[in-house]
């Protein structure tokens, strides 16, 4: 296990975030923490109509993430390490995106109540894609209320991600284009990937992943 004992694997909807956490968190005999995504009701309603279940999408996902992050805090981060599938900050990126003002403004008092109280992460790792594969990948796992989304939705959260990203500096932060890897299937690409991600640093760093045959 690295001296991270706490990492986040974060990225937009279809980049891989949850396959990355769990194959990662079993190479370094971590515990992993995944969000409880399926758990929120009004998820499929949102997708299917943004703007009428926009802010109950979003109150729920917080105080769900809210939570968990107190069970975060519960946890023996030195006794093996956790890796978790979502930052806790990252919430305020949906919010921006989805939200009008009245309840923007709403939301940011209820986050303001909460947000002090949350761990930060040893290191973050942000997992970029190009709108196409992530329409692709998400089409391919077949998730019914997903059907709606749209590539114009995407790429808005893709923009917004790169952004809330490209500002981030409250934790060591790797970024990783995974659009020419497979860390999923190809054995090489996930090491090389793992092995980046072992190493101590501080700041921004770019992984450039090294070309590996396909498995």
């Amino acid at each position: 296990m690295p001296e991270a004992r706490y990492i986040v694997i974060e990225g937009v909807i279809g980049v891989g975030k949850t396959s990355l956490a769990t194959k990662l968190a079993e190479h370094l005999g971590a515990r992993s923490f995944l969000e409880e995504v399926n758990e929120n009701p009004f998820l499929a309603k949102f997708y299917a109509n943004p703007r009428s279940y926009a802010f109950s999408t979003q109150l729920f996902f917080l105080l769900s993430r809210y939570r968990q992050q107190q069970e975060l805090s519960q946890l023996d981060l030195f006794g093996g390490g956790i890796v978790s599938d979502y930052l806790f900050a990252k919430d305020k990126i949906f919010a921006y995106v989805n939200l009008d003002e009245n309840e923007l403004k709403l939301y940011e008092k209820v986050l303001s109540l909460i947000e002090g109280e949350i761990i930060r992460p040893d290191l973050v790792v942000y997992l970029q894609a190009p709108t196409a594969l992530l329409l692709k990948r998400i089409r391919d796992r077949a998730r019914i209320y997903e059907a709606s989304l749209t590539p114009e939705y995407l790429t808005t959260l893709n923009e917004a991600y790169n952004h809330y990203f490209f500002h981030y500096s409250e934790s060591p932060l790797l970024v990783v284009n995974v659009q020419d890897i497979d860390f999923v299937n190809n054995p090489g690409d996930f090491s090389d990937l793992a092995k980046a991600i072992n190493n101590t640093f501080s700041g921004t760093r770019y992984y450039v992943p090294a070309p590996h045959p396909k498995a």
